[in-house]
């Protein structure tokens, strides 16, 4: 059994508050702030919509959390109590993750690991004080591959305490669609490719558009934050037409003399990237990933108007997040294995299931989403510190997300790492990787790869803290 700290369906209703839990869960939403409210508040409807992805093309069977678009990006304040109520308005399960965000367990978001799922018609309000400043996102981990195939990945922002000096702040929500040539859904996954590297997308889009241009004032300083909400996609980024920066990884600062030539981010990562538009109106910036070892562009940003002639240096520096430091010295040291899976079949959950097992950690498939659950594949020591050995044996990627906590690279048998503060590790083909971190959040947290195939299919756990 795993320890569900009283998530009953009574509980969980009861994050709701009174009122609300008497009239069955309803509450009235709207797209701005919730009226009267003392904290910073947002309120998210899941949905069916069609929607125009193409020209011409009306893709029926999008999932949102907005009534006629992609998701909207939430904008939170560190240190500040959010509320967010997140109403069911799908024909299945559903709950709310809040990818990389170190918040108490009970709002994590992962169906009977940290709560009961939301139910069809339901309304449950999650509330936290985001600890830390950066790019996030969130996206269910009910029903995964579906839900955030169709749609559902939302972009989420803890502004900083203090303004850096930009000009524009621009969100790209990276992600593939599976479409046909007629517009529509084939299917999310073929079993052949989600035992290897996972099954590609067929349209490439920029917060739901293919190719979208932005303008923006030239010889302005722009904050362009990529957010890759991608179920399987490995991205790797360029910039052409333009002076830019790193400055960020996966929510928090990077050493201003880390600047790769290119930023490769597996599924769940962002970036942050400080660009100086260029000086003459209709100079365009390209934001460039490869495939298949060409450039193809996602997105342009096109200058207009006048030079406005910043420079880069005038941007202050990002302040750190308050993670804690492991103590290396004293730090134990836990190996996990990521490898294949015993090929026997899943059992039956509302969250879905993809009807096969090909991967594990250390041995142990996950079963899938079930209220009695295998047990913990760690258990941690509040306060203390731990190494842990990423082992990956196959040939394939696998960028392995923690959730809760915040680790820091430390080496590899492949590369050299830049001593990167992250929540999601890009485990490359046969590479054995060591990270660490402090175990200072207490609770059940889920571990997995975040190609959502592999995860759906055996590669998750989960980590406890005591």
């Amino acid at each position: 059994m795993i320890h569900r700290r009283s998530l009953t369906r009574r509980a969980a209703l009861g994050l709701l508050g009174g009122s609300a839990a008497a009239a069955g869960g309803a509450l009235a939403l709207g797209s701005g702030p919730l009226a009267g409210s003392p904290a910073t508040a947002h309120s998210l409807k899941a949905s069916v919509i069609d929607h125009a992805l193409r020209d011409g093309q009306t893709t029926a069977g999008m999932m949102s959390f907005a009534p006629d678009g992609p998701p909207p990006v939430l904008r939170l304040h560190r240190g500040e109590e959010s509320l967010i109520d997140v109403t069911n308005g799908l024909d299945e399960p559903t709950t709310v993750h809040w990818h990389g965000l170190r918040i108490a367990n009970s709002q994590d978001g992962v169906p009977y690991l940290t709560q009961w799922p939301i139910m069809q018609g339901e309304t449950l309000r999650y509330a936290f004080s985001p600890p830390d400043a950066g790019t996030f996102w969130y996206h269910p981990h009910c029903n995964t591959l579906e839900q955030m195939g169709r749609g559902m990945t939302g972009i989420l922002i803890v502004e900083d305490d203090e303004d850096a000096g930009f000009d524009q702040d621009l969100v790209l929500n990276l992600r593939d669609f599976r479409l046909g040539p007629d517009g529509q859904f084939i299917n999310m996954f073929r079993a052949r490719q989600a035992a290897r590297g996972g099954t590609q997308g067929t349209v490439m889009t920029a917060n739901w558009r293919e190719e979208p241009t932005y303008d923006l004032p030239a010889g302005s300083l722009l904050r362009l934050r990529l957010v890759v909400t991608d179920v399987t996609r490995v991205y790797r980024i360029s910039l052409t037409g333009t002076d830019a920066r790193l400055i960020a990884l996966d929510s928090h600062p990077t050493p201003a003399s880390y600047q790769p030539e290119e930023i490769v981010l597996g599924a769940g990562q962002r970036a942050d990237l400080a660009v100086r538009m260029p000086g003459t109106e209709g100079e365009t910036v390209v934001v460039n990933t490869l495939v298949a070892g060409r450039p193809v562009a996602l997105a342009r940003l096109r200058a207009t108007g006048q030079d406005a002639g910043r420079r880069l240096e005038e941007l202050r520096p990002l302040a750190s997040n308050p993670v804690a430091e492991p103590v290396l010295a004293d730090a134990e040291i836990i190996p996990f294995v990521f490898g294949w899976g015993p090929g026997d079949r899943p059992a039956s959950s509302i969250c879905g299931t993809l009807g096969y097992t090909f991967w594990s950690i250390n041995r142990t498939p996950w079963p899938g989403d079930l209220p009695d659950a295998p047990g913990a594949i760690a258990r941690l020591e509040m306060g203390r510190s731990y190494i842990f050995r990423l082992q990956n044996e196959t040939r394939y990627n696998h960028p392995i997300h923690l959730h809760g906590l915040t680790f820091r690279l430390l080496s590899s048998n492949k590369r050299k790492l830049p001593p990167l503060l992250t929540d999601t590790a890009m485990l490359q083909a046969n590479e054995t990787m060591d990270i660490a971190l402090v175990a200072d959040n207490p609770g059940d947290w889920a571990f997995h790869c975040h190609v959502i195939e592999h995860q759906k299919t055996g590669l998750a756990g989960y980590i406890r803290v005591t």
